[in-house]
């Protein structure tokens, strides 16, 4: 039953993911919004924010999703990808995927203008134990709204093994 729900789960992320790639379209004026009305015009700032800490071949994510708004944000999801890659086996938490080795994708649901998502926190093991990686944190899909200011969604954070806080 595990493995079935994890697959369906998979399946809707990426379901989710595939539709914000024509919703990306869209939101640019490269498509035709399908009548979707004055929903083109509504703008939603998206903003990831949290730290990354490695640490004896661990790696510990806490980040939170904010909605700068002014418009509501009906689900989204964020995109975490690791320059080393990550040991199997590793369960994560409700609303996440594995893409690959190195990349974790996490829905954050939905987003009231001037609202955040609740923290999501991974505690990740890596394939042995560097002495630094790099993180990517970067909007994966959304749901509604512009974001004209996509600069505050999209992190490189570099991290070495000293077990502190490295701040995005």
């Amino acid at each position: 039953m595990r493995a079935m729900s994890k697959g369906v789960l998979g399946a809707a992320l990426a379901a989710l993911v595939m539709l914000g790639a024509g919703t990306a379209a869209w939101a640019t004026g490269e498509g035709s919004a399908g009548g979707i009305g004055d929903a083109a015009t509504a703008e939603a700032d998206l903003a990831h924010h949290g730290h990354v800490s490695l640490w004896d071949g661990r790696v510990g994510v806490w980040l939170v999703t904010r909605n700068h708004g002014p418009s509501d944000v009906a689900d989204a999801a964020v995109r975490l990808a690791f320059s080393v890659p990550m040991a199997g086996g590793q369960e994560l938490p409700p609303g996440c995927l594995w893409s690959s080795a190195r990349v974790v994708s996490c829905r954050t649901g939905a987003l009231t203008g001037g609202g955040a998502a609740g923290e999501l926190a991974l505690d990740l093991r890596t394939v042995g134990t560097p002495q630094e990686l790099t993180v990517d944190v970067s909007t994966a899909w959304r749901a509604g709204g512009v974001d004209g200011n996509s600069f505050n969604d999209r992190h490189r954070v570099l991290v070495l093994a000293t077990a502190d806080p490295y701040v995005f």
